[in-house]
């Protein structure tokens, strides 16, 4: 158990999840107050702030306490628009008009690039009316533990191929990446393992024949998604969330039609992710 002294960190769920409180994003940060962000994140994989009515240079400087900024990969897409100004910067805005929104399917964001983000950061400045538009999150530290020792064996030394195409749509100016990584793997900072995996991108298991493949990715998506790994967070106008993209999955819910949800992301990049011992 970690102790905070220049922020207060109050655990949403058993397993994933924090709410904190005590500290002004809108002003810069001191030492003390990045570190126990920083330790808090690890502690509780996502962790969420109410009134920070943040602008992208805020939402920037927050970023960059842990990393330098990541570009996404498949560049514009039908989900999201990257800032004519800023690449760093994607703006999220669904409203009537909306055919589909991001995120639908329970995901880690850009597990088909080479190098992944480590952490995504997101502000909403504005929210359905009556609730609506929450944001899941699950654990794949609570996933993999979950697992019994025969499957966790068989599991290790596997590896996945992610593919842009079956999350992206393609356009005449981005290159969307096929990558492998380890299925298992282990967190760079925390040492613990990890099931590394995206149901909607991952096309196979590279070691397995197709019926086995298939079956396994089956099984994953199921099994990633149990409700006993999961937290749930309401949305408020100008709250945050922060995730640690290398142990935890997501998932938007997009039940409030015509209404509008609308903010801004900056992710921050990561590193390639490694196999587990």
């Amino acid at each position: 158990m970690v102790t905070y002294e220049s922020i207060t960190v109050t655990p949403a769920s058993p397993h994933i999840g924090a709410e904190i409180a005590g500290v002004d994003l809108t002003k810069p940060l001191d030492p003390r107050q990045v570190q126990e962000i920083h330790d808090a994140l690890l502690e509780h994989l996502v962790i969420f702030f109410r009134d920070q009515p943040i602008d992208f240079e805020a939402h920037k400087a927050l970023a960059r306490h842990f990393g330098e900024l990541h570009i996404h990969v498949a560049g514009d897409g039908t989900h999201s628009k990257v800032m004519a100004d800023d690449p760093a910067v994607r703006a999220l805005h669904f409203d009537a008009n909306s055919k589909e929104v991001s995120g639908e399917l329970w995901h880690t964001d850009q597990s088909v690039a080479a190098v992944p983000p480590m952490g995504s950061i997101l502000y909403l400045h504005t929210v359905p009316p009556n609730g609506g538009g929450d944001t899941m999150f699950a654990s794949m530290y609570a996933a993999y533990e979950a697992l019994t020792p025969r499957m966790k064996e068989y599991l290790k030394g596997l590896t996945a191929t992610h593919d842009a195409s079956r999350g992206y749509a393609r356009t005449a100016t981005n290159n969307l990446p096929v990558s492998v990584h380890p299925l298992i793997t282990k967190h760079p900072e925390t040492g613990r393992k990890v099931i590394y995996f995206t149901g909607a991108v991952v096309t196979k298991i590279n070691e397995l024949s197709e019926l086995e493949s298939n079956h396994l990715i089956a099984f994953l998506t199921e099994h990633c998604a149990h409700p006993n790994f999961q937290v749930r967070f309401r949305w408020r106008p100008h709250s945050i969330a922060f995730w640690d993209n290398r142990c935890a999955h997501h998932r938007a819910i997009w039940d409030y039609y015509p209404h509008v949800r609308s903010g801004y992301r900056i992710q921050i990049r990561g590193s390639k992710p490694i196999a587990a011992d």
